[in-house]
């Protein structure tokens, strides 16, 4: 909470104690009344007790001075109104591994946190007293079911890859199995969705294996060109990356041997024939693709781990990863094209060079997009986890100073300004903290009404969950705030003493400043 005026200069006038309207009275020593106007007349300005750093605090915030009114004193400068905070707004998400784009067939697992184009993130962090409310459970389409307790999604996107593959699919069906006619559609359509159940269990591998190292997975969503495993945390070793990366690729293989077996013995040139060999040869395309060596598939993830192992740096093996990645969306680009006209990938080149030349086009640029925006993605999630250290609770945290229940606003404020402080805890008779006053409540009290207003009606009521400790700081201190929003945490030493008040617009600069900050 910010004690200066709207335009971030203090200002001054009487700081002489009032009696407020409502709540306890407060006299002053020799029994007159305070005079409003002359307490609402601003005066000459003085030096801003501020630092725009928001520097931390040298220790707990000041003992809690006696309930009764200080002894009148001279006129001096009237305390400040509070800086207009920035709009209240839930504590920033931590770096949330948004899905970064996904690949054909599959598409990464991408960690709701994982940096450096790995895959996981942190979902830790717990404030003193009792560990964080598990987070609300994310959207993302239709909920599908919650294998191992992980909420599995379809999002609208894939009903209208479904509908593509069932059109192109049937247009095959048609020349293999002329006698299906327009039945040759529902057989695509179990197809697509036979392809999909693929893809699932493509996702449930990389999901197993996350919590089989305790790293908490978010959810799973099958979408638009494969699927995504949002996985909370990075894994602690090379060793565990490539086991994550790579259980995906290797149940495809493990699928596409499956289907050929069960091939065997069915006659060819029928339906289960054809769905058989479709699935066997979609899987085996998606282990292929997906063990590229670039981010963001899975093969790119499984170089970083590489590159990390033989370097020690985890950032350096998501650059490495990256760029390579970088490299195969500009291969796909122009080589996929290339490769279906001359025939290589079993098309008609005779026939087909017309719409279907575009349509190849099409797909090699939606396919270099996406890998090429997920290598980006990488790159920028990695930066945001080196800087993520430097957001520290104790670094963040303003200086507070502790005031009874029915202490005036204005001689509240007159406290902090006079102490350099910035937050106002409510505390009880014994100097426990029991609420805090908002920084947007005060704003929106009048000057000339402060000296009649106890700063009781403008705090809000601590929670557990908004008391943090002093010592977290990176994902921890980021998953702390997103378990319990709120506009201000109390921050506490490990004793339990009062340290300062945190707020969530400072913790959101910092946090925005740290992306913006190059490597």
């Amino acid at each position: 909470m910010d004690v200066s005026g709207g335009s971030g200069q203090p200002r001054s006038g009487n700081d002489e104690p009032a009696r407020p309207q409502s709540g306890p009275t407060a006299p002053a020593a020799d029994g007159t009344q305070p005079d409003p106007a002359a307490a609402a007349t601003p005066g000459t300005p003085g030096p801003d007790p501020r630092d725009p750093q928001h520097p931390a605090p040298d220790g707990p915030a000041a003992q809690p001075p006696a309930p009764q009114p200080p002894t009148p004193e001279p006129p001096a400068p009237q305390p400040p109104a509070p800086e207009a905070p920035a709009p209240e707004a839930p504590a920033p998400e931590p770096p949330v591994h948004e899905p970064e784009h996904p690949e054909p067939g599959r598409g990464p697992h991408v960690p709701a946190h994982h940096a450096a184009g790995g895959p996981h993130g942190t979902g830790r962090g717990r404030g003193p007293g009792r560990p964080p409310q598990r987070k609300p459970e994310p959207g993302g389409g239709l909920l599908m079911g919650r294998p191992f307790g992980v909420p599995v999604y379809v999002a609208p996107s894939w009903f209208l890859v479904a509908a593509l593959i069932t059109w192109v699919f049937g247009g095959q069906l048609d020349r293999v199995l002329p006698e299906l006619g327009a039945a040759r559609y529902l057989v695509s359509l179990f197809f697509a969705v036979a392809f999909y159940a693929s893809v699932l269990v493509h996702e449930l591998a990389h999901t197993v294996a996350a919590l089989r190292f305790k790293l908490p997975v978010r959810r799973i969503q099958l979408q638009f060109f494969g699927g995504v495993s949002e996985i909370e945390k990075e894994a602690e070793t090379p060793g565990r990356e490539f086991v994550l990366a790579f259980v995906g690729p290797l149940l495809s293989l493990v699928l596409s041997g499956v289907f050929y077996l069960a091939l065997l013995p069915v006659e060819p040139g029928t339906v289960p024939g054809v769905l058989l060999a479709g699935l066997m040869i979609s899987n085996l395309i998606v282990a292929a693709f997906n063990l590229l060596p670039g981010l963001p598939l899975d093969g790119g993830r499984m170089l970083r781990a590489v590159v990390w192992k033989i370097t020690g740096k985890p950032m350096h093996g998501t650059v490495a990863a990256a760029w390579v990645g970088r490299a195969l969306a500009v291969s796909v680009l122009i080589g996929l094209p290339l490769l279906t006209q001359s025939g290589a990938l079993g098309s008609d080149a005779v026939d087909n060079v017309g719409m279907d030349t575009v349509m190849d086009a099409l797909l090699a640029a939606i396919l270099a997009a996406i890998i090429w925006t997920g290598a980006g993605n990488s790159l920028r999630m990695a930066r945001l986890r080196e800087h993520l250290p430097e957001l520290r609770a104790r670094a963040l945290t303003r200086r507070a100073v502790p005031v009874p229940a029915d202490t005036p606003l204005s001689e509240a404020l007159r406290r902090a300004n006079a102490s350099g402080a910035r937050a106002l805890v409510v505390v009880d008779s014994e100097g426990g903290p029991v609420s805090l006053v908002r920084e947007a409540a005060i704003v929106g009290v009048p000057e000339h009404r402060r000296p009649w207003v106890p700063v009781s009606t403008l705090a809000q009521d601590l929670t557990d969950g908004m008391r943090v400790s002093a010592e977290l700081s990176g994902e921890e201190l980021l998953d702390a705030l997103r378990a319990n929003p709120a506009s201000e945490y109390l921050v506490v030493e490990e004793t339990g003493a009062i340290y300062g008040v945190l707020s969530a617009a400072d913790v959101e600069r910092a946090f925005v400043k740290a992306m913006a900050r190059p490597s």
